[in-house]
């Protein structure tokens, strides 16, 4: 099973916790740190996450989590048949869990990424260099490596 993942960048991280739990029909979020939470939900089935980074508000990405090795597969080669560049990770700590992952960065410049989650993690992860218009690290979090994105 699939579960869509959107990520949202926010300015005031308890303003808009209060502001979810009660669009979300008062369910708390799955994971609650001090610049990060996120909610698994079944009714929409979404994995739904804010953090406040220090990066401008508004979407940060979206993406699709998959809950086996076959299931990725299947998305990266979705992202490959989409003719666009891919960058896989493997192992590698974002958002306060170990994931192997791909990314690619749609037409007008939105990050997707694809996910599994392996373990959670005590850290939130290496975030990704948004000065640039790619991304530089193999291992960052929340972006793929050589991924030409454009201005947004």
């Amino acid at each position: 099973m699939k579960r869509m993942h959107i990520h949202v960048a926010v300015e005031d991280l308890e303003a808009s916790t209060r502001f979810y739990v009660a669009m979300f029909g008062g369910t708390e979020p799955t994971v609650s740190k001090s610049d990060y939470r996120k909610w698994e939900l079944s009714d929409p089935k979404v994995n739904f996450a804010i953090s406040k980074r220090g990066v401008k508000p508004g979407i940060d990405h979206l993406g699709i989590q998959v809950e086996s090795d076959d299931e990725l597969a299947e998305m990266r080669a979705r992202f490959a048949s989409a003719e666009l560049p891919v960058s896989n990770q493997t192992a590698t700590t974002c958002c306060y869990a170990k994931s192997d992952k791909a990314w690619t960065v749609d037409p007008q410049g939105v990050a997707w990424e694809t996910f599994r989650t392996l373990e959670h993690a005590p850290v939130y992860g290496e975030s990704r260099d948004r000065s640039r218009s790619t991304y530089v690290s193999s291992n960052a979090c929340c972006a793929g490596a050589d991924i030409k994105r454009s201005a947004t």
